[in-house]
């Protein structure tokens, strides 16, 4: 039986930190943040980690030469065992979501286990991998708007997807290392999406109360201070951790660079997802969301999250 230390390590349990962020702006965006919020994230994490243990699997054989540390290769698991935890760990999270949100949040929690699936059998190693990886998170974020208007976050969900976009292209180089182009190109798409997550949407008049938790614009007119400026404060500390990793990368483009950039990228995550969430007038609540990013890099000395 695996250790939980081998489990934590074959799931990239820190990497989950980034993951609740995404419904939480999901549902921010579309005016649902409520108390079935927390079962929604519960089910993105469970899908989440279903994802990276069948990513193993499938890699079990180029892991075996590239990366023989792994759980799998190393012996610590076995591939039958990773397997069977990936298909149990995906039930339950599309049951959890099912519970949780009802035929909505199925109608988008199945399409995204399915995207979780086919990225780690069929498309990581293909040109489509990035923009598959990319639809899995943005998916992530309508699961959080999936009781409400949908079409509300989707431009949170682009936001976030262009953001796992660029941690995708990169982690395809975190053995062989880089080109100085790529980080480059992965660069100024980071600065687009922190511009992009401070630029506010058009908004609709707030929705009568129907069990929302209220938020800083359903609370009356835009507030002065530092609700104001949290979107922009968050949006800049994602761009700033993240960006300077990238730049490192751009200026020695080894493995080892890559590597680190790609774990700036998954643990600076929850400041984007901070700033969508203040951006839709839920600023103390992105403040909370972006406190697992330096929680996130703490972790990551135990376990990495690539």
């Amino acid at each position: 039986m695996p250790s939980l230390r081998d489990l934590a390590e074959l799931v990239r349990a820190p990497a989950a930190l980034s993951v609740p962020g995404d419904v939480v702006a999901g549902a921010a965006a579309a005016d649902t943040l409520d108390a079935r919020v927390p079962g929604l994230a519960g089910a993105s994490v469970l899908l989440y980690w279903a994802g990276m243990a069948a990513n193993d699997w499938a890699d079990r054989e180029l892991d075996a030469r590239e990366r023989p540390e792994r759980p799998i290769p190393s012996g610590r698991v076995s591939p039958g065992f990773a397997l069977g935890l990936s298909a149990g760990l995906t039930a339950a999270g599309i049951g959890l979501a099912g519970l949780a949100g009802g035929r909505r949040a199925l109608a988008v929690a199945v399409p995204l286990a399915g995207a979780v699936w086919a990225y780690d059998l069929r498309a990581k190693n293909t040109a489509a991998g990035p923009a598959v990886m990319a639809a899995c998170r943005g998916l992530d974020v309508l699961l959080g708007a999936s009781r409400g208007r949908v079409v509300r976050a989707v431009p949170a969900a682009l936001t976030v997807a262009a953001h796992t976009y660029t941690v995708t292209e990169l982690s395809r180089r975190e053995v062989s290392g880089a080109t100085r182009a790529l980080p480059a190109a992965t660069l100024a798409g980071t600065a687009a999406v922190a511009a992009a997550a401070v630029a506010r949407p058009r908004r609709r008049p707030p929705s009568p109360a129907g069990g929302s938790l209220p938020t800083d614009a359903a609370a009356g007119s835009a507030r002065p201070g530092w609700r104001a400026l949290a979107p922009a404060a968050l949006a800049g500390w994602y761009g700033l951790r993240y960006g300077r990793a990238q730049a490192r990368v751009a200026a020695d483009p080894q493995a080892s660079r890559v590597r680190a950039a790609v774990g700036a990228g998954i643990t600076g995550l929850p400041a984007l997802q901070g700033a969508l969430v203040a951006r839709a007038g839920a600023a103390p609540l992105g403040v909370a969301v972006a406190a697992a990013a330096p929680l996130a890099r703490r972790l990551a000395r135990w376990v990495s999250p690539t």
